[in-house]
Protein backbone atom coordinates (compact mmCIF):
# COMPACT_ATOMS: atom_id res chain seq x y z
CA UNK A 1 0.00 0.00 0.00
CA UNK A 2 1.22 3.40 -0.90
CA UNK A 3 2.12 5.63 1.93
CA UNK A 4 0.67 9.02 2.46
CA UNK A 5 3.96 11.06 1.00
CA UNK A 6 3.93 9.29 -2.32
CA UNK A 7 0.09 9.42 -2.67
CA UNK A 8 0.30 12.90 -2.33
CA UNK A 9 3.19 13.21 -5.01
CA UNK A 10 1.06 11.33 -7.32
CA UNK A 11 -1.95 13.34 -6.34
CA UNK A 12 0.32 16.61 -7.16
CA UNK A 13 1.74 15.28 -10.70
CA UNK A 14 -2.38 14.85 -11.52
CA UNK A 15 -3.03 18.39 -10.78
CA UNK A 16 -0.06 19.74 -12.54
CA UNK A 17 -1.65 17.53 -15.24
CA UNK A 18 -4.93 18.88 -14.61
CA UNK A 19 -3.56 22.49 -14.37
CA UNK A 20 -1.91 22.30 -17.59
CA UNK A 21 -5.13 21.54 -19.31
CA UNK A 22 -6.89 24.40 -17.44
CA UNK A 23 -4.62 27.08 -19.19
CA UNK A 24 -5.54 25.47 -22.75
CA UNK A 25 -9.12 27.48 -22.15
CA UNK A 26 -9.39 30.84 -23.86
CA UNK A 27 -11.27 31.80 -20.41
CA UNK A 28 -8.39 31.29 -18.40
CA UNK A 29 -6.27 34.81 -18.54
CA UNK A 30 -2.64 33.80 -19.11
CA UNK A 31 -1.97 35.25 -15.54
CA UNK A 32 -3.08 31.72 -14.64
CA UNK A 33 0.22 30.52 -15.97
CA UNK A 34 2.19 31.86 -12.71
CA UNK A 35 -0.31 29.87 -10.59
CA UNK A 36 0.39 26.80 -13.13
CA UNK A 37 4.16 27.17 -11.97
CA UNK A 38 3.75 27.60 -8.60
CA UNK A 39 1.52 23.85 -8.75
CA UNK A 40 3.94 22.36 -10.97
CA UNK A 41 6.62 23.57 -8.00
CA UNK A 42 5.21 20.79 -5.84
CA UNK A 43 5.59 17.51 -7.04
CA UNK A 44 9.11 17.63 -7.00
CA UNK A 45 9.47 18.51 -2.79
CA UNK A 46 7.12 15.74 -2.53
CA UNK A 47 9.39 13.41 -4.76
CA UNK A 48 12.20 15.10 -2.39
CA UNK A 49 11.10 14.15 0.71
CA UNK A 50 10.24 10.94 -0.18
CA UNK A 51 13.50 10.32 -0.90
CA UNK A 52 14.82 11.64 2.03
CA UNK A 53 12.55 9.45 4.48
CA UNK A 54 11.96 6.50 2.39
CA UNK A 55 14.71 3.42 2.60
CA UNK A 56 15.10 0.51 0.40
CA UNK A 57 13.59 -0.40 -2.52
CA UNK A 58 9.44 -1.00 -2.66
CA UNK A 59 7.47 -2.62 -4.90
CA UNK A 60 3.79 -1.59 -5.08
CA UNK A 61 2.01 -3.04 -7.81
CA UNK A 62 3.09 -1.38 -11.00
CA UNK A 63 5.64 0.82 -9.63
CA UNK A 64 8.51 0.68 -8.25
CA UNK A 65 9.97 2.99 -5.67
CA UNK A 66 13.50 3.40 -4.66
CA UNK A 67 16.70 6.24 -4.69
CA UNK A 68 17.02 5.94 -8.38
CA UNK A 69 12.84 6.42 -9.34
CA UNK A 70 13.01 9.27 -6.50
CA UNK A 71 16.43 11.03 -7.94
CA UNK A 72 15.55 10.56 -11.58
CA UNK A 73 12.18 12.24 -11.02
CA UNK A 74 13.08 15.10 -8.91
CA UNK A 75 15.84 15.62 -11.72
CA UNK A 76 13.10 15.41 -14.42
CA UNK A 77 10.04 17.50 -12.70
CA UNK A 78 13.28 20.23 -11.41
CA UNK A 79 14.27 20.58 -15.09
CA UNK A 80 10.93 21.12 -16.47
CA UNK A 81 10.07 23.71 -13.69
CA UNK A 82 13.10 25.76 -14.22
CA UNK A 83 12.08 25.83 -17.61
CA UNK A 84 8.68 26.45 -17.33
CA UNK A 85 9.20 29.59 -14.79
CA UNK A 86 11.87 30.58 -17.90
CA UNK A 87 9.44 30.29 -21.06
CA UNK A 88 6.82 32.81 -18.82
CA UNK A 89 8.03 35.62 -20.41
CA UNK A 90 10.49 34.12 -22.53
CA UNK A 91 7.56 32.83 -24.91
CA UNK A 92 5.11 35.53 -23.86
CA UNK A 93 3.05 36.83 -27.35
CA UNK A 94 3.55 33.56 -28.84
CA UNK A 95 1.09 31.75 -30.74
CA UNK A 96 1.43 28.62 -29.34
CA UNK A 97 2.30 30.02 -25.41
CA UNK A 98 -1.25 28.16 -23.71
CA UNK A 99 -0.53 24.63 -25.35
CA UNK A 100 3.38 25.04 -24.69
CA UNK A 101 2.75 24.77 -21.13
CA UNK A 102 0.38 22.12 -21.54
CA UNK A 103 2.54 19.70 -23.74
CA UNK A 104 5.54 20.75 -21.64
CA UNK A 105 3.97 19.38 -18.80
CA UNK A 106 2.52 16.18 -20.02
CA UNK A 107 6.01 15.55 -21.22
CA UNK A 108 8.14 15.78 -17.78
CA UNK A 109 5.03 14.14 -15.94
CA UNK A 110 5.05 11.20 -18.23
CA UNK A 111 9.34 10.81 -18.17
CA UNK A 112 9.06 11.29 -14.21
CA UNK A 113 6.57 8.45 -14.42
CA UNK A 114 8.12 6.25 -16.57
CA UNK A 115 11.41 5.82 -14.43
CA UNK A 116 8.95 5.09 -11.30
CA UNK A 117 7.57 1.87 -13.28
CA UNK A 118 8.23 -1.74 -12.42
CA UNK A 119 5.76 -3.25 -14.54
CA UNK A 120 7.05 -2.82 -18.49
CA UNK A 121 3.65 -2.39 -19.77
CA UNK A 122 3.19 1.16 -18.07
CA UNK A 123 7.05 2.03 -18.64
CA UNK A 124 6.48 1.56 -22.24
CA UNK A 125 3.31 3.31 -22.12
CA UNK A 126 4.64 6.12 -20.09
CA UNK A 127 8.22 6.46 -21.99
CA UNK A 128 5.92 6.45 -25.33
CA UNK A 129 4.10 10.28 -24.26
CA UNK A 130 7.27 11.15 -23.50
CA UNK A 131 8.80 10.97 -26.72
CA UNK A 132 5.34 11.74 -28.47
CA UNK A 133 4.92 15.12 -26.24
CA UNK A 134 8.62 15.69 -27.27
CA UNK A 135 8.15 15.27 -30.95
CA UNK A 136 5.12 18.12 -30.45
CA UNK A 137 7.50 20.67 -28.46
CA UNK A 138 9.69 20.57 -31.88
CA UNK A 139 6.93 21.35 -34.09
CA UNK A 140 5.30 23.70 -31.79
CA UNK A 141 5.89 25.98 -34.34
CA UNK A 142 4.08 24.41 -36.78
CA UNK A 143 3.50 27.17 -39.09
CA UNK A 144 7.46 27.15 -39.61
CA UNK A 145 8.03 24.21 -42.04
CA UNK A 146 11.72 23.71 -40.96
CA UNK A 147 10.75 23.09 -37.91
CA UNK A 148 7.72 20.80 -38.98
CA UNK A 149 10.40 18.99 -41.14
CA UNK A 150 12.48 18.27 -37.90
CA UNK A 151 9.57 17.19 -36.23
CA UNK A 152 9.00 14.65 -38.53
CA UNK A 153 12.38 13.44 -38.63
CA UNK A 154 12.43 13.15 -34.90
CA UNK A 155 9.00 11.12 -35.02
CA UNK A 156 9.71 8.48 -37.10
CA UNK A 157 12.91 7.63 -35.28
CA UNK A 158 11.36 8.08 -32.02
CA UNK A 159 8.84 5.45 -33.39
CA UNK A 160 11.54 3.18 -34.50
CA UNK A 161 13.19 3.83 -31.22
CA UNK A 162 10.11 2.96 -29.01
CA UNK A 163 8.86 -0.15 -31.27
CA UNK A 164 12.11 -1.35 -30.63
CA UNK A 165 12.29 -0.95 -27.15
CA UNK A 166 8.44 -2.46 -27.05
CA UNK A 167 10.10 -5.70 -28.79
CA UNK A 168 12.39 -6.05 -26.44
CA UNK A 169 10.06 -5.72 -23.47
CA UNK A 170 8.10 -8.24 -24.90
CA UNK A 171 10.24 -10.96 -25.80
CA UNK A 172 12.41 -10.67 -22.54
CA UNK A 173 8.79 -11.06 -20.73
CA UNK A 174 8.08 -14.00 -22.54
CA UNK A 175 11.19 -15.86 -21.90
CA UNK A 176 11.25 -14.86 -18.47
CA UNK A 177 7.55 -14.94 -17.67
CA UNK A 178 7.14 -11.53 -15.99
CA UNK A 179 6.37 -8.32 -16.53
CA UNK A 180 7.84 -6.53 -13.62
CA UNK A 181 11.16 -5.57 -14.25
CA UNK A 182 11.86 -6.78 -10.65
CA UNK A 183 10.87 -10.16 -10.98
CA UNK A 184 12.27 -10.65 -14.66
CA UNK A 185 15.79 -9.21 -13.96
CA UNK A 186 16.16 -11.59 -11.27
CA UNK A 187 19.17 -13.80 -11.46
CA UNK A 188 16.42 -17.45 -11.89
CA UNK A 189 14.99 -15.93 -14.45
CA UNK A 190 17.68 -14.83 -16.16
CA UNK A 191 18.96 -17.95 -16.57
CA UNK A 192 15.99 -19.35 -18.78
CA UNK A 193 17.51 -17.07 -21.31
CA UNK A 194 20.38 -18.89 -23.54
CA UNK A 195 23.40 -16.55 -24.54
CA UNK A 196 21.99 -15.77 -28.28
CA UNK A 197 18.48 -14.90 -27.06
CA UNK A 198 20.12 -12.42 -24.57
CA UNK A 199 22.67 -10.84 -27.30
CA UNK A 200 19.72 -10.33 -29.63
CA UNK A 201 17.59 -8.63 -26.65
CA UNK A 202 20.64 -6.34 -25.77
CA UNK A 203 21.31 -5.13 -28.67
CA UNK A 204 17.45 -4.38 -29.47
CA UNK A 205 17.98 -2.34 -26.27
CA UNK A 206 21.05 -0.51 -27.30
CA UNK A 207 19.46 0.94 -30.53
CA UNK A 208 16.42 1.82 -28.46
CA UNK A 209 18.38 3.77 -26.59
CA UNK A 210 21.09 4.85 -28.55
CA UNK A 211 18.06 7.16 -30.80
CA UNK A 212 17.13 9.40 -28.41
CA UNK A 213 20.48 9.62 -27.24
CA UNK A 214 21.13 10.90 -30.68
CA UNK A 215 24.17 8.34 -31.05
CA UNK A 216 25.87 7.79 -34.59
CA UNK A 217 24.26 7.28 -36.83
CA UNK A 218 20.98 7.95 -35.31
CA UNK A 219 22.56 12.12 -34.46
CA UNK A 220 20.56 14.05 -37.21
CA UNK A 221 17.07 14.70 -34.97
CA UNK A 222 19.26 16.28 -32.51
CA UNK A 223 20.87 18.39 -34.71
CA UNK A 224 18.04 19.29 -36.48
CA UNK A 225 16.04 20.16 -33.64
CA UNK A 226 18.80 23.29 -32.87
CA UNK A 227 15.49 25.23 -34.79
CA UNK A 228 13.46 24.63 -31.85
CA UNK A 229 12.78 27.42 -29.09
CA UNK A 230 15.61 27.23 -26.85
CA UNK A 231 13.47 26.21 -23.96
CA UNK A 232 12.36 22.83 -25.71
CA UNK A 233 16.50 22.65 -26.37
CA UNK A 234 16.94 22.46 -22.33
CA UNK A 235 14.34 20.30 -21.46
CA UNK A 236 15.24 17.40 -23.75
CA UNK A 237 18.44 17.52 -21.39
CA UNK A 238 15.53 16.36 -18.58
CA UNK A 239 15.83 12.38 -18.82
CA UNK A 240 15.32 12.12 -22.42
CA UNK A 241 17.94 12.18 -24.39
CA UNK A 242 19.97 11.21 -21.48
CA UNK A 243 17.72 8.50 -20.74
CA UNK A 244 19.71 5.31 -22.08
CA UNK A 245 21.08 5.42 -18.09
CA UNK A 246 18.32 4.65 -16.69
CA UNK A 247 17.02 2.60 -19.32
CA UNK A 248 20.27 0.42 -19.40
CA UNK A 249 20.81 0.38 -15.46
CA UNK A 250 17.18 -0.96 -15.08
CA UNK A 251 18.54 -3.96 -17.27
CA UNK A 252 21.51 -4.40 -15.49
CA UNK A 253 21.42 -8.03 -15.17
CA UNK A 254 20.45 -9.18 -18.73
CA UNK A 255 23.26 -6.55 -20.25
CA UNK A 256 26.00 -7.40 -17.99
CA UNK A 257 28.73 -9.77 -19.22
CA UNK A 258 27.05 -9.86 -22.56
CA UNK A 259 28.66 -9.21 -26.29
CA UNK A 260 26.94 -6.17 -26.27
CA UNK A 261 28.64 -4.36 -24.40
CA UNK A 262 31.69 -4.08 -26.47
CA UNK A 263 29.27 -3.11 -29.20
CA UNK A 264 27.53 -0.60 -27.03
CA UNK A 265 31.58 0.93 -26.36
CA UNK A 266 32.36 0.85 -30.03
CA UNK A 267 29.03 2.80 -31.22
CA UNK A 268 29.34 5.58 -28.25
CA UNK A 269 33.62 5.80 -28.80
CA UNK A 270 32.65 6.85 -32.54
CA UNK A 271 29.69 9.06 -31.01
CA UNK A 272 32.29 10.93 -28.92
CA UNK A 273 34.46 11.81 -31.45
CA UNK A 274 31.64 13.06 -33.81
CA UNK A 275 30.43 14.97 -31.58
CA UNK A 276 33.35 16.62 -30.25
CA UNK A 277 34.45 17.44 -33.91
CA UNK A 278 31.12 19.28 -34.26
CA UNK A 279 31.52 21.03 -31.12
CA UNK A 280 35.09 22.15 -31.77
CA UNK A 281 34.78 23.15 -35.84
CA UNK A 282 31.30 24.75 -35.61
CA UNK A 283 30.57 28.68 -34.68
CA UNK A 284 27.15 28.62 -34.07
CA UNK A 285 26.21 28.13 -30.12
CA UNK A 286 23.79 25.89 -30.24
CA UNK A 287 25.01 23.38 -32.89
CA UNK A 288 27.97 23.70 -30.33
CA UNK A 289 25.97 22.76 -27.73
CA UNK A 290 24.35 19.92 -29.54
CA UNK A 291 27.61 18.09 -30.25
CA UNK A 292 28.57 18.59 -27.02
CA UNK A 293 25.46 16.51 -25.99
CA UNK A 294 26.29 14.02 -28.55
CA UNK A 295 29.50 13.37 -27.35
CA UNK A 296 28.64 13.28 -23.79
CA UNK A 297 25.79 11.15 -23.71
CA UNK A 298 28.60 8.93 -26.20
CA UNK A 299 30.82 9.03 -22.78
CA UNK A 300 27.58 8.23 -20.59
CA UNK A 301 26.58 5.00 -22.54
CA UNK A 302 30.05 4.13 -22.28
CA UNK A 303 30.02 4.33 -18.47
CA UNK A 304 27.00 2.07 -18.95
CA UNK A 305 29.54 -0.63 -21.23
CA UNK A 306 31.73 -0.64 -18.86
CA UNK A 307 29.72 -1.00 -16.01
CA UNK A 308 29.58 2.06 -14.33
CA UNK A 309 25.77 2.40 -13.66
CA UNK A 310 26.03 4.68 -10.56
CA UNK A 311 28.81 7.02 -12.73
CA UNK A 312 26.83 7.06 -15.95
CA UNK A 313 23.38 8.02 -13.16
CA UNK A 314 25.03 11.05 -12.06
CA UNK A 315 26.54 12.15 -15.24
CA UNK A 316 23.30 12.08 -16.17
CA UNK A 317 21.82 14.13 -13.68
CA UNK A 318 24.87 16.75 -13.49
CA UNK A 319 25.05 17.06 -17.03
CA UNK A 320 21.30 17.58 -17.38
CA UNK A 321 21.46 20.48 -15.16
CA UNK A 322 24.46 22.01 -16.73
CA UNK A 323 24.01 21.83 -20.41
CA UNK A 324 19.94 22.82 -19.68
CA UNK A 325 21.53 25.87 -18.07
CA UNK A 326 23.95 26.61 -21.31
CA UNK A 327 21.12 26.47 -23.66
CA UNK A 328 19.14 28.68 -21.74
CA UNK A 329 21.54 31.11 -21.56
CA UNK A 330 22.04 30.18 -25.23
CA UNK A 331 20.34 34.08 -25.95
CA UNK A 332 23.01 36.76 -24.25
CA UNK A 333 26.15 34.57 -25.85
CA UNK A 334 26.02 36.66 -28.88
CA UNK A 335 27.18 39.35 -26.00
CA UNK A 336 30.66 37.93 -24.87
CA UNK A 337 33.48 39.38 -26.53
CA UNK A 338 36.39 37.74 -27.44
CA UNK A 339 38.85 37.81 -24.44
CA UNK A 340 42.64 38.34 -26.63
CA UNK A 341 44.84 35.82 -26.31
CA UNK A 342 46.99 35.08 -23.04
CA UNK A 343 50.55 35.83 -23.58
CA UNK A 344 52.64 32.52 -23.20
CA UNK A 345 55.46 34.02 -21.25
CA UNK A 346 57.92 31.73 -18.88
CA UNK A 347 56.14 32.17 -16.24
CA UNK A 348 52.53 31.19 -17.57
CA UNK A 349 54.29 27.75 -18.50
CA UNK A 350 55.88 27.12 -15.58
CA UNK A 351 52.48 26.65 -14.24
CA UNK A 352 50.44 25.34 -17.12
CA UNK A 353 53.38 22.33 -16.55
CA UNK A 354 52.80 22.31 -12.56
CA UNK A 355 49.12 21.91 -13.65
CA UNK A 356 50.23 18.89 -15.92
CA UNK A 357 52.52 17.39 -13.22
CA UNK A 358 49.48 17.64 -10.37
CA UNK A 359 47.09 16.05 -13.17
CA UNK A 360 49.22 12.98 -13.40
CA UNK A 361 49.66 12.73 -9.91
CA UNK A 362 46.45 12.44 -9.11
CA UNK A 363 45.65 10.19 -12.21
CA UNK A 364 48.25 8.26 -10.60
CA UNK A 365 46.86 8.10 -6.96
CA UNK A 366 43.58 7.57 -7.98
CA UNK A 367 44.84 4.49 -10.55
CA UNK A 368 46.60 2.84 -7.46
CA UNK A 369 43.26 3.42 -4.85
CA UNK A 370 40.64 1.97 -7.61
CA UNK A 371 40.65 -1.43 -8.14
CA UNK A 372 39.65 -3.02 -11.78
CA UNK A 373 40.89 -1.93 -14.96
CA UNK A 374 37.72 -1.12 -17.13
CA UNK A 375 36.22 2.43 -16.01
CA UNK A 376 39.17 3.00 -13.40
CA UNK A 377 41.15 3.57 -16.49
CA UNK A 378 39.10 6.43 -18.41
CA UNK A 379 38.38 7.58 -15.02
CA UNK A 380 41.66 8.24 -14.11
CA UNK A 381 42.40 9.63 -17.51
CA UNK A 382 39.19 12.13 -17.29
CA UNK A 383 40.16 12.98 -13.55
CA UNK A 384 43.80 13.47 -14.29
CA UNK A 385 42.86 15.81 -17.65
CA UNK A 386 40.27 17.66 -16.06
CA UNK A 387 42.71 18.65 -12.93
CA UNK A 388 45.48 19.61 -15.07
CA UNK A 389 42.39 21.73 -17.39
CA UNK A 390 41.00 23.62 -14.34
CA UNK A 391 44.55 24.41 -12.85
CA UNK A 392 45.23 26.25 -16.13
CA UNK A 393 42.46 27.87 -16.24
CA UNK A 394 42.39 28.86 -12.71
CA UNK A 395 45.71 29.10 -11.64
CA UNK A 396 47.93 29.57 -14.71
CA UNK A 397 46.53 32.07 -16.09
CA UNK A 398 45.16 34.16 -13.02
CA UNK A 399 45.95 37.87 -13.43
CA UNK A 400 48.80 38.18 -10.54
CA UNK A 401 49.57 36.48 -7.20
CA UNK A 402 46.32 37.26 -6.11
CA UNK A 403 44.57 35.98 -9.14
CA UNK A 404 46.93 33.05 -8.49
CA UNK A 405 45.97 32.97 -5.28
CA UNK A 406 42.38 33.21 -5.86
CA UNK A 407 41.95 30.25 -8.44
CA UNK A 408 44.10 27.82 -6.16
CA UNK A 409 41.00 28.62 -3.46
CA UNK A 410 38.54 28.01 -6.27
CA UNK A 411 39.96 25.07 -7.37
CA UNK A 412 40.21 23.35 -3.55
CA UNK A 413 36.76 23.98 -3.20
CA UNK A 414 35.98 22.86 -6.27
CA UNK A 415 37.53 19.70 -5.36
CA UNK A 416 35.48 19.30 -2.18
CA UNK A 417 32.05 20.18 -3.08
CA UNK A 418 32.77 17.50 -6.39
CA UNK A 419 33.98 14.94 -3.24
CA UNK A 420 30.69 15.63 -1.73
CA UNK A 421 28.16 15.88 -4.52
CA UNK A 422 29.70 12.32 -5.60
CA UNK A 423 29.58 10.61 -2.09
CA UNK A 424 26.38 11.59 -1.45
CA UNK A 425 25.09 10.43 -4.88
CA UNK A 426 27.05 6.69 -4.63
CA UNK A 427 25.43 6.58 -1.00
CA UNK A 428 22.14 7.10 -2.51
CA UNK A 429 22.22 4.60 -5.63
CA UNK A 430 24.27 1.87 -3.17
CA UNK A 431 20.99 -0.10 -2.81
CA UNK A 432 19.24 1.17 -5.85
CA UNK A 433 22.06 0.76 -8.42
CA UNK A 434 22.86 -2.96 -10.08
CA UNK A 435 26.87 -3.73 -9.65
CA UNK A 436 28.05 -3.24 -12.79
CA UNK A 437 30.43 -6.15 -14.55
CA UNK A 438 33.29 -5.14 -16.62
CA UNK A 439 33.88 -6.36 -20.64
CA UNK A 440 36.57 -8.12 -21.33
CA UNK A 441 39.67 -6.17 -20.14
CA UNK A 442 41.98 -6.23 -22.74
CA UNK A 443 39.74 -5.13 -24.92
CA UNK A 444 38.03 -2.07 -22.95
CA UNK A 445 41.78 -1.15 -22.04
CA UNK A 446 42.45 -1.03 -25.69
CA UNK A 447 39.29 0.89 -27.39
CA UNK A 448 39.79 3.24 -24.47
CA UNK A 449 43.40 3.97 -25.77
CA UNK A 450 42.55 4.23 -29.15
CA UNK A 451 39.50 6.97 -28.16
CA UNK A 452 42.01 8.80 -26.29
CA UNK A 453 43.85 9.62 -29.10
CA UNK A 454 41.32 10.15 -31.31
CA UNK A 455 40.00 12.74 -28.92
CA UNK A 456 43.42 14.34 -29.16
CA UNK A 457 43.06 14.38 -32.45
CA UNK A 458 40.09 15.43 -33.24
CA UNK A 459 41.16 18.61 -30.88
CA UNK A 460 44.30 18.86 -32.62
CA UNK A 461 42.40 19.47 -35.87
CA UNK A 462 40.10 22.06 -35.10
CA UNK A 463 43.22 24.07 -34.36
CA UNK A 464 45.82 23.17 -37.13
CA UNK A 465 44.97 22.99 -40.53
CA UNK A 466 48.24 22.31 -42.06
CA UNK A 467 48.03 20.34 -44.82
CA UNK A 468 44.97 19.05 -47.55
CA UNK A 469 44.44 15.94 -45.71
CA UNK A 470 43.73 17.61 -42.52
CA UNK A 471 41.71 20.17 -44.48
CA UNK A 472 39.17 17.51 -45.84
CA UNK A 473 38.69 15.90 -42.59
CA UNK A 474 38.06 19.29 -40.72
CA UNK A 475 35.80 20.36 -43.29
CA UNK A 476 33.78 17.14 -43.23
CA UNK A 477 33.33 18.02 -39.77
CA UNK A 478 31.78 21.30 -40.54
CA UNK A 479 29.54 19.25 -43.14
CA UNK A 480 28.02 16.27 -40.86
CA UNK A 481 27.25 19.25 -38.31
CA UNK A 482 25.84 21.83 -41.30
CA UNK A 483 21.87 21.10 -41.29
CA UNK A 484 20.56 19.67 -44.46
CA UNK A 485 17.92 21.74 -46.83
CA UNK A 486 15.13 21.04 -45.63
CA UNK A 487 16.33 22.00 -41.83
CA UNK A 488 17.39 25.98 -42.69
CA UNK A 489 15.52 28.93 -44.17
CA UNK A 490 17.88 32.25 -44.93
CA UNK A 491 14.74 33.93 -43.58
CA UNK A 492 11.48 32.39 -42.22
CA UNK A 493 8.66 32.80 -44.24
CA UNK A 494 5.99 32.67 -41.58
CA UNK A 495 7.33 35.53 -39.88
CA UNK A 496 6.34 37.71 -43.06
CA UNK A 497 3.49 36.01 -43.71
CA UNK A 498 2.70 36.48 -39.41
CA UNK A 499 2.96 40.03 -40.14
CA UNK A 500 0.95 40.75 -43.04
CA UNK A 501 -1.54 38.99 -41.73
CA UNK A 502 -1.20 40.91 -38.03
CA UNK A 503 -0.03 38.24 -35.39
CA UNK A 504 -1.39 37.99 -31.78
CA UNK A 505 -1.70 36.03 -28.86
CA UNK A 506 -4.78 33.69 -28.65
Amino acid sequence: MLDFLSIIYFILLTASVLSGFILLSRRIPLSFVRIHIGIISLPPIAALLSLVLHKGSLIIGPLRLDSLSWLVSIFVLLIGLIVQKYSVRYLYGDRSYRKYFTLLTITTVADALTWLCDDVRWLIVCWGVTLFGLTLLIRVKKEWQVALNASKFSGRLFLLSWLLLLAAFILVSQATGHWQLSHSMAQNSLSQIDSRNKTFFNLLLIVAVMIPAAQWPFQRWLLDSAVTPTPVSAVMHAGIVNAGAMMLTRFAPLFNGDKAQIVLLVVSGISVLLGTGIMLVHVDYKRQLVGSTIAQMGFMLIQCALGAYSAAIIHAVLHGFFKSSLFLQAGSAIHHKEVSARPANTSTLLWKAAGGVLGLVVGICYWLTSPGMGYSLISTITLGWSVSLAWTQLVAFGSGRMGKVVGFFLLAGGAVVYQMIHSAFSGMLEEAVHVGVQPYAPAATLFLFVLLLGSTFVIWLAHHRTSRFITIIYLWFVRLGEPKDKSFESHPRYLTKNLSQGGHLR
